[in-house]
């Protein structure tokens, strides 16, 4: 059974196209018109073994706020769709993630409640060019959108990009382990029968 999706998403503010399949091997394809979030993105597809196709268009001369969340919704919607009823899933997932002095952790729950703790301080307001607050944005899109518990804490780190590099590429790892297949589960892991 394919566990893939395919999203198309227009508004007055964007026109984005997003497929994705979690049972993939890591290659993406990405162009947002934002070279850094291409960047993070690519962590997460390849970190989570999802291949990824991503075509955006976003009223960038505006800033990038509307691209990224409008991405992130997508994204979101992609995943549940992609993961179907949930039934022998592992459904939680987690993943440290260090690079050079930063360190975070994101753990999640593919639960069908939406919900975002997001404890992440920078130490500048951007990097390469970049808004870093518009990613609590992407994360809250994907929560929502998604239905998952989502709690990322950057649990230290004064580099930006590595601050933000770890919790993309932890992203990608904690949800690789929550859709995962388990042999010994053969309906949904929940005892309310639905998730």
């Amino acid at each position: 059974m394919s566990r893939s999706a395919t999203i198309e998403r227009t508004t007055k503010e964007t026109s984005i196209k997003l497929s994705l399949d979690l049972d993939g091997s890591g290659k993406s394809e990405l162009s947002s018109g934002i070279p850094f979030l291409d960047h993070m993105l690519e962590q997460i597809s390849r970190h989570g073994l999802i291949d990824l196709t991503i075509d955006a268009k976003g009223d960038l001369e505006i800033d990038g706020h509307h691209t990224v969340e409008d991405i992130g919704i997508c994204l979101g919607e992609a995943l549940r769709e992609a993961v179907g009823d949930k039934a022998g899933i592992v459904r939680y997932g987690h993943a440290y993630v260090p690079l050079d002095e930063a360190l975070s952790r994101v753990v999640l729950d593919l639960s069908g409640r939406p919900g975002l703790e997001y404890h992440i301080s920078f130490p500048k307001e951007t990097v390469g060019g970049f808004d870093v607050e518009l990613f609590k944005e992407f994360f809250q899109a994907i929560s929502n959108h998604g239905r998952i518990t989502l709690h990322i804490d950057a649990i230290r780190g004064n580099n930006n990009h590595h601050i933000i590099e770890t919790v993309f590429k932890a992203f990608g790892r904690a949800l690789r382990m929550a859709v995962e297949s388990d042999p010994r589960v053969t309906d949904i892991p929940s005892t309310k029968g639905a998730l």
